[in-house]
């Protein structure tokens, strides 16, 4: 159990979201990071979807209010237990009375703090994810305030405490690398992201679909849970066309009249009318979600093939994450 001592808000407990109610008109929502959130629960030997707590905003600081395992997982920051220095992606054991901080974002966006057990708070439409927009699941339907107390719900295998020092895994973006190279004029690495192409794909002229793979795209600040919108060409269509709303998922590239593409994400809406020129492959998704506001993406088109490919590896480094733990396990028993 712990409780907020600091936050400057927008901080929320998510889990993987809500798939089975995409139908209904519910967003999938869930962690915009689903690796690090996956990679967490791995390290604790928790279930695939328990719970935690999405850190947004940087600092964050939580009292420990009584003994329990932890990992912190996704973005780099400053990690520190009592002002001990704690890495990224690491598993570590706090008492009662110590004081955890996050602060100092070295790069990436989110930060995920697990509980052994996962976080204990209402399933809502299955899951424990909060949907702000409509103000339900999580904690109450809200962001995390000063003050809230976060429960662990009991560990189905019990991890013993994990001795002094901890221990962690590789960062994803060593274990999963992708080729980058710097925006012209900086030191900044562009984010590469595969895409498919999607329905209305070969109806954009030769030039928009071009653009879309040579030029560098920048997220702007209009950017959020629900979708990442980007600066660049203008990218334009052969002819107009007049579309129905149509059902959408997170991942999925629209272009509205204005000719400035949008990268639905985690809260995305679950239908739409603007065409559609590709998805983002999910095992892409995480490395879009860490990469800051302002900076900057490129697109690569893949094949349905690759895409699978490269989803069974981020599957394969989940599961060698969870193999560790389990050996590790084995050592304090």
């Amino acid at each position: 159990m712990i409780k907020i001592s600091y936050t400057i808000g927008l901080s929320t407990i998510q889990d993987l979201g809500r798939d089975e109610n995409y139908r209904h008109g519910v967003s999938i929502g869930g962690a915009m990071d689903r690796l690090a959130l996956q990679m967490g629960n791995a390290l604790l030997g928790n279930a695939k979807t328990a719970a935690a707590i999405e850190v947004t905003l940087f600092p964050i600081k939580f009292e420990i209010l009584s003994s329990v395992n932890i990992a912190v997982t996704g973005a780099d920051c400053a990690i520190e237990l009592d002002g001990k220095q704690i890495n990224p992606n690491w598993a570590f054991h706090a008492e009662k009375g110590q004081t955890l901080s996050l602060s100092k974002l070295n790069s990436g966006s989110f930060a995920y703090v697990h509980l052994a057990g996962g976080i204990d708070v209402p399933e809502v439409l299955g899951s424990r994810s909060t949907y702000l927009r409509c103000a339900f699941g999580g904690l109450n339907g809200r962001m995390l305030q000063n003050g809230d107390v976060i429960k662990s719900l009991p560990e189905a295998d019990p991890f013993p405490p994990i001795a002094p020092g901890g221990f962690g895994a590789i960062a994803p973006a060593l274990a999963l690398p992708q080729p980058s190279h710097a925006s012209a004029g900086t030191n900044k690495a562009i984010t590469m992201l595969r895409y498919l192409p999607a329905a209305e794909h070969d109806y954009f002229d030769k030039e928009s679909l071009d653009d879309l793979v040579t030029a560098p795209w920048q997220i702007t600040p209009q950017s959020s849970r629900a979708g990442y919108r980007l600066a660049g060409p203008n990218l334009a269509m052969t002819e107009k066309l007049e579309m129905r709303s149509h059902g959408i998922v997170p991942g999925v590239i629209q272009v509205p009249s204005g000719g400035s593409p949008i990268i639905q994400t985690a809260d995305s809406q679950t239908s739409g009318g603007y065409p559609k020129i590709g998805t983002v492959i999910d095992a892409d998704m995480w490395r879009l979600a860490q990469t800051r506001i302002g900076n900057q993406i490129c697109f690569h088109k893949t094949s349905y093939e690759e895409a699978l490919a490269a989803y069974r590896e981020m599957d394969k480094f989940i599961d060698k994450v969870r193999a560790l733990s389990k050996a590790y396990r084995d050592l304090l028993k």
